[in-house]
């Protein structure tokens, strides 16, 4: 199949494939700038970025902000031209002062799910940066879509279609997930929706298909349904270049099939991670929250059945069995460490 390249401003791919961002350090400026020098879009999470910096504990917003510019500053310098995004969830507190990060730092785009993000268009008002709202179905796009174009004037330059395999947090319900809905059903009602601000914009908005996309045969069928690339994150995982620690990435190689389940996340959205001691735990009741980081601005320490944000923060530094492994529907068929160039050169070969 023809290999379709994805122009974001002046810069353009040459493989269809952007890295997803996963949080919380799993896809920071090492793994985000390794994909960017092999042609793809590397994504850098904003979620609870700062949990490195020495002041995390006493200031996390403040931490998470500074932490995001100097990611996304290292990133570019180490992507030798290529494309820096950061994704972006709606539900994160703070999350204007990340999108103005992103863009005083030089990000290329900004992704954005975990709620409908109706405001970011006025939020980059004036900057180059690019935007792509992350979809679950043809409502969500029409709204999001309608609401650019009638508030701001503006529309998408991509769109995500996240399916109901994807991993972390999911855009569905936990009885539509029982439903086995497929990604593939998605594409054209959303590509429907698309053509309407193509033609009123006369301007490509690129369809993104992300979740259970695995290997060149699976970017091969979305593509041949209408899709213009796809958004891939738990095959990165297990490289050289990822960001979190060795035993993350061992618990996707060591993971089996039934170890992917679904979880019930503080942030009000259902999951998919790996079973492990911790989320055991979690359904045998509550763990209490002894401090709060301020990461979801709805969430209520005293009632939340647990820190996601210590739970992911635990797994990424390498306390496996006292963190929350985030994964996509087929982490269970990772099986070996490779390095980002010999992952994506093995897509591109499988989709020829």
């Amino acid at each position: 199949m023809e290999i379709n390249n994805i122009k974001i401003g002046d810069k353009e791919t040459r493989v269809p494939i952007i890295q997803g961002g996963m949080g919380v350090g799993v896809s920071l400026s090492g793994l985000a700038s390794a994909v960017a020098r092999e042609g793809g879009i590397g994504i850098i999470s904003a979620a609870q970025i700062g949990f490195k910096e020495e002041d995390f504990e006493r200031n996390p917003n403040e931490a998470n902000i500074r932490a995001m510019k100097k990611e996304i500053i290292k990133a570019k310098e180490q992507a030798n031209g290529g494309i820096i995004g950061v994704n972006i969830m709606v539900a994160m507190d703070l999350y204007d002062e990340y999108v103005e990060a992103s863009i005083e730092s030089g990000a290329d785009l900004i992704i954005s799910g975990a709620g409908l993000p109706m405001k970011l268009p006025g939020l980059v008002k004036g900057s180059d940066i690019k935007i792509a709202p992350i979809v679950s179905s043809k409502k969500a796009a029409n709204v999001i879509l309608k609401m650019w174009d009638r508030h701001y004037g503006r529309t998408a330059d991509l769109v995500v279609i996240e399916g109901p395999k994807a991993g972390g947090h999911l855009g569905f319900s936990k009885d539509d997930l029982e439903k086995d809905i497929a990604v593939d059903e998605i594409i054209p009602q959303v590509k429907e929706v698309v053509a309407t601000y193509e033609e009123k914009y006369n301007k490509k908005i690129y369809v993104i298909v992300a979740g259970g996309v695995y290997d060149g045969k699976d970017i091969n069928r979305v593509m041949s349904l209408g899709a213009d690339g796809v958004q891939m994150a738990t095959r990165f995982v297990a490289t050289e270049e990822c960001d979190a620690h060795i035993n993350f990435k061992k618990a996707y190689i060591d993971s089996k099939k039934d170890d992917i389940v679904i979880v019930s996340s503080p942030v009000g959205m259902p999951g998919r991670a790996i079973r492990n001691p911790f989320v055991k735990r979690t359904l045998e009741g509550r763990i209490p929250v002894k401090k709060c980081y301020r990461c979801i601005s709805k969430c209520e320490p005293a009632t939340t059945p647990y820190c996601i944000t210590k739970a992911l923060i635990n797994s990424v530094n390498g306390d496996v069995d006292n963190g929350l492994i985030f994964c996509g529907e087929n982490a269970y068929r990772v099986n070996e460490m490779t390095t980002v160039k010999q992952l994506i050169g093995q897509l591109i070969n499988e989709m020829k």
